[in-house]
């Protein structure tokens, strides 16, 4: 049962104009359930602010994202701890008011048990431990070794998801990074990161070999965001095109038959009605309640007029009410 309204124009899949998006970003018909009260005031001439209160209690989850018409979407999967009940349209929600109250209670999101802290992306311990969700080449690809038929965790799951074929690329966050992907990650991994702009370097067939250029770029290229200078929009100048001719260059000549001859410039805007001058991250633990004008998704934070900021995807598996 949906946790919140679902009579005839509070939710309605024909009134949503990105389905064919979501469908391309592996959303299924299930899935494609968003709310649309903003969208039907909009169209009734109703300001955001005037629209009515809508209230969601849910398990939060990673953010889904997609690119259309190079702005940035969002998509919030809605969870009763395991079960799926639903996706909220943010991007509607962006200049509007939202109140965020954590119920105190966390669930693990792969096995539902009410735990008192979370270890990687809303895993207990436990999880973390065993899952294959949390396996030592998510974080360092170098590592994957199942193309060779040698799993570290979980076989079935690292074919599916390792032993396929992978992007090494540069993105622009705050400062241009090296990052490794599977290739029907993109676009959505970059708008994960908050990039402005994203170029492919190589296409490798599995992970490890993405992994291993990788490695051999990081002493020249940073691996990670500066989130705080993201999410302020400061970047450098450097150019995408030139920092990937010198990437190439630096590669051994082994790795030539996997680079990419395609130069195109992904570019990504976000629907981001102002930019902060300063950062404060919200936790969930410390501050249970908060209220604040929605002014922008960046990445996987929400970022509110005052300055502060909640990164959904570090809360997964909090169960929290939310009203906007």
């Amino acid at each position: 049962m949906l946790p919140f309204p679902c009579g005839r124009g509070i939710l309605s899949l024909e009134a949503a104009p990105t389905e064919a998006v979501w469908a391309s970003a592996g959303v299924g018909a299930c899935d494609a359930f968003v709310v649309v009260f903003t969208r039907r005031c909009a169209a009734q001439g109703q300001p955001q602010g005037q629209n009515p209160v809508t209230h969601i209690t849910t398990n939060l989850r990673r953010m889904r994202t997609a690119l259309l018409d190079g702005v940035a979407q969002y998509l919030l999967p809605l969870y009763d701890v395991l079960a799926h009940t639903g996706t909220c349209d943010m991007n509607l929600l962006v200049g509007g008011t939202m109140v965020v109250r954590f119920a105190h209670a966390i669930h693990c999101i792969a096995s539902g048990k009410q735990i008192t802290k979370t270890f990687g992306e809303g895993l207990s311990y436990a999880a973390w431990r065993t899952s294959p969700a949390a396996v030592e080449s998510i974080v360092r690809p170098e590592l994957s070794r199942i193309h060779e038929g040698i799993a570290l965790r979980d076989a079935a799951w690292e074919d599916a998801h390792h032993n396929q074929p992978h992007y090494v690329y540069l993105s622009k966050t705050s400062a241009v990074k090296v990052g490794v992907t599977r290739t029907c990650n993109v676009p959505s991994r970059w708008i994960d990161q908050g990039a402005t702009e994203a170029i492919r370097l190589a296409e490798t067939p599995y992970r490890q070999l993405a992994g291993l250029m990788e490695v051999a770029l990081k002493g020249h290229f940073a691996d990670t965001t500066a989130w705080r200078a993201m999410l302020q929009n400061r970047s450098t100048g450097e150019d995408v095109h030139t920092r990937k001719e010198e990437a190439l260059a630096l590669l051994p000549a082994a790795y030539a038959p996997f680079f990419c001859a395609d130069d195109t410039v992904t570019r990504i805007a976000y629907p981001v009605l102002q930019y902060p001058d300063r950062v404060t991250s919200l936790k969930l633990d410390t501050t249970p309640a908060f209220t604040g004008t929605l002014t922008g998704i960046k990445g996987q934070y929400l970022l509110f007029a005052d300055g502060h900021v909640l990164n959904v995807r570090a809360h997964a598996g909090y169960r929290v009410h939310l009203e906007f």
